[in-house]
This record gives structure tokens, sequence and C-alpha cells, in this order.
């Protein structure tokens, strides 16, 4: 509850961290230290933060789960069926496996904020 309302009003009541990376390939350090900024946080606690946000969005979806952040958007899984395909070499014919892969949609204030 706490971490959707946060990150609802993020941008309202830190625009400062949002613009600093505004055209920028972001990674990981980056967003520990805005979160280290913006949170009041040293980096080691906030890099902690980050890592458990991250491993409870993987284990909700490894168990098929989806996981909605208002305003930023939902994470799911997309069941992928088997297939059958081609080899680009040969031209063989070959049977692709039934898969899973996550997917993200963004949500609306996300969207907004990107356009």
């Amino acid at each position: 509850m706490v971490l959707v309302a946060y990150m609802e009003n993020f941008t309202k009541y830190y625009p400062q961290w949002v613009s600093i990376h505004q055209g920028e390939i972001v990674n990981k350090a980056d967003l520990v230290d805005v979160v280290a900024g913006a949170g009041d946080l040293s980096k080691a606690a906030a890099g902690r933060t980050l890592d458990a946000l991250l491993s409870a969005i993987s284990g909700a979806l490894s168990g098929g789960g989806t996981v909605t952040i208002t305003g930023f958007g939902t994470f799911s899984v997309s069941n992928r069926a088997a297939r059958m395909g081609r080899n680009p070499q040969t031209g063989e014919a070959i049977h692709i496996a039934a898969s899973k892969s996550p997917k993200f949609k963004a949500g609306k204030a996300l969207k907004d904020a990107v356009n």
C-alpha cells in the first residue's frame, strides 16, 4: 500500500529526481541513487529496497500472478503456444516449445509522463 502511494505521488513530491536522467539510459545504480535521495536513505538501504521490490515482482510472476502498481503499470505472464518454425540457415522445419514470457503494460500516468 505504501509503495503504491509512493509511486503514484513520486513525480508530485520529488520532481527534481524525475528530470535528472531525462533522455538518458538509466541503470540500477542510477535508480538506487534516486531512491536514496528521495527517501532520505543510505545507498545500501536504497539498494536493498530496490532488490526487495524486484524480488517481489519476480516472485509473483514466477508463481503465475500479476503485479499492478497503480499509475505505473501491470506486470504479468504471457503464455506462448508451441509452434513450428524454420531454421534460417538450413530452412529445416523445427518445433519451438511452449514458453512463458514476462509482459508489462504501462499505466495511464506513465503513458502521460512519456507523452
